[in-house]
């Protein structure tokens, strides 16, 4: 394990295929299981393509303050994530609607609703959305998955400052 706080790079490799193989998934399980997203599994997909760009940032930004920008970044937007994720199992999925939500508003404020709807627009409302897939609610895989990408973050991040020393 020492070796990857020494890789600063693989780790990011991992965090950006990690986040873009989940939006593959959601696109899969939108698009061919019939499971349609609300506005808080939208926002969380929003969330892994933000942190997989933050760990491509990273691979190429090859130097000490472009791995803990990348780390830091990395892991604010999972711990953002975390959040999306217990707030819609906790509180969304129990409301029968997600109309002018936070999560309602922050997608409509990127518009990517509009350019992007196959992927980006929000197509079920709360309760609707709150499906299991192999019997655990689908947004504990997400929330399982922000934390395994926080902790690689956290990894990166203590690669890097060891590299400073």
């Amino acid at each position: 394990m020492n070796r990857l706080f020494d890789k600063p790079a693989i780790l990011f490799a991992l965090i950006a295929l990690a986040s873009f193989a989940a939006v593959g998934a959601g696109l899969v399980t939108q698009h061919v299981f019939d499971m349609q997203p609300c506005p808080w599994c939208i926002l969380q997909r929003m969330i892994f393509v933000l942190i997989g760009l933050a760990a491509l940032l990273g691979l190429a930004w090859r130097s000490r303050v472009g791995s803990l920008v990348s780390a830091l970044l990395a892991d604010m937007l999972a711990a953002c994530g975390v959040a999306a994720a217990l707030w819609q199992h906790f509180v969304a999925a129990s409301s029968t609607s997600c109309n002018l939500t936070l999560a309602d508003k922050i997608v409509a404020a990127t518009t990517l609703d509009g350019l992007l709807p196959e992927i980006f627009a929000p197509r079920a409302s709360c309760a609707d959305a709150a499906v299991k897939m192999l019997g655990v609610p689908y947004e504990f895989w997400s929330l399982a998955l922000f934390m395994v990408l926080g902790a690689l973050a956290v990894m990166a991040l203590l690669g890097s400052l060891r590299h400073a020393r």
